[in-house]
């Protein structure tokens, strides 16, 4: 149940803004459902086979920064195979990355305390949404949260659940989808000739690069160190790396790992038992292929829904994590204000130079940490 949700919460939130994004770049409505279907079976792929070969559970998925990113780029002159050419070159340099000792070590010191900070500010927004939802819409979110608060009170590891049982009963009741919604084709894989020009590589390739990584990979790392699990580098990135490159000939973005929803699937509401919680990301992987396979019925269902309802049994999913995440990160009194730093930076949402909080939340925490431990060795 917890990876099902994840894999919803992940693709209901921001499936409209990657073909958007893939539009304004210059794909047709044919090319964008081909490059979401392509990145919806690699992370399918990758979700199943990692956490199931590992029994670890990691999560994959597809790079919301990258496609926000996207969205403010326009189309090249040379049209979208240019944007396919610049998703080619940013997954070569990701998996380039897996062979770069430094990136690993410097990403392998992050302080827990600041990962368990930035976790938290992660997951803060998220987490008010049921309470926003019980503000604006009372009668569709309060029958959620008593099912998950009556859950807790007498099936505690079954709370979520009853509550994403109760949340599709809403939703199947209350939404109306247009008609003709479930005509019409499976969706298809078309393929795009990558072209290859200095300025789509300039301007579109490198900086989705270091979105992706600042901004969806050092925050998926953060996010599983904070739950207990360290993941080796190197097979991580030349995995997504080369997903990828796949999914570049079928004008799919990067694929990587999850962040927010990585909490999901890695938390204690996935299972109390961490050696038992690698089957939440392979049901999310088995979910994205659903999810891709009937693309046009998924979208127009989650679409009519309100975002708001979904958003809201995500967040009771998430409460536990980010109780778990403030205690660990305010544990040390000697790095509790550069954690406080971290935490309160990344959950304002802020993005400088295209780079998301999460990154700039780290960065102030790791630098007043160090102002702080060079003034008490003086």
């Amino acid at each position: 149940m917890a990876g099902v949700l994840a894999a919803i919460v992940g693709y209901a939130s921001t499936f409209t803004v990657v073909l958007a994004a893939l539009t304004a770049a210059g794909a047709s409505p044919q090319q964008a459902g081909s490059g979401l279907f392509s990145v919806c079976i690699a992370i399918g792929i990758l979700n199943v086979a990692v956490a199931w070969r590992r029994r670890i559970p990691v999560s994959f998925a597809w790079s919301t920064p990258g496609v926000a990113f996207l969205l403010t780029v326009g189309e090249p002159v040379g049209g979208f195979p240019e944007v396919a050419g610049a998703f080619l070159v940013c997954a070569g340099l990701i998996f380039l990355t897996a062979f770069i000792g430094p990136l690993a070590r410097a990403i392998a010191a992050i302080p827990a305390a600041l990962a368990n900070a930035m976790l938290a500010g992660m997951l803060l927004s998220l987490c008010l949404a049921p309470i926003t939802a019980v503000a604006e819409m009372p009668l569709l979110a309060l029958p959620i949260l008593a099912a998950w608060a009556l859950g807790l009170r007498f099936a505690r590891r079954y709370a979520v659940p009853i509550a994403v049982v109760v949340t599709g009963i809403i939703l199947a009741t209350t939404t109306h989808l247009p008609a003709g919604t479930f005509d019409g084709a499976w969706p298809t894989l078309m393929p795009v000739v990558p072209a290859f020009t200095l300025d789509a590589i300039i301007r579109i390739g490198l900086p989705f690069y270091v979105v992706t990584m600042a901004s969806q990979n050092l925050p998926g790392l953060a996010v599983m160190r904070a739950n207990g699990f360290t993941l080796e580098t190197r097979p991580i990135f030349a995995l997504t790396g080369a997903a990828s490159a796949a999914t570049a000939f079928f004008g799919g973005h990067t694929s990587n790992l999850a962040a927010i929803t990585a909490a999901i699937c890695a938390g204690p509401e996935a299972h109390p038992d961490p050696g038992k919680r690698w089957p939440a990301p392979v049901a999310a992987g088995f979910t994205y292929f659903v999810l891709g396979l009937a693309a046009s019925a998924a979208a127009a269902f989650i679409a009519a829904s309100p975002p708001l309802l979904i958003q809201a049994v995500a967040g009771l999913a998430l409460f536990s994590s980010l109780a778990t995440s403030l205690a660990a990160a305010l544990a040390d009194e000697q790095v509790r204000l550069p954690a406080i730093l971290t935490f309160v930076a990344t959950a304002s949402g802020i993005t400088i130079v295209g780079v998301g909080a999460p990154f700039w939340g780290l960065v102030g925490g790791i630098v007043l940490l160090l102002m702080l431990r060079e003034r008490k060795t003086a």
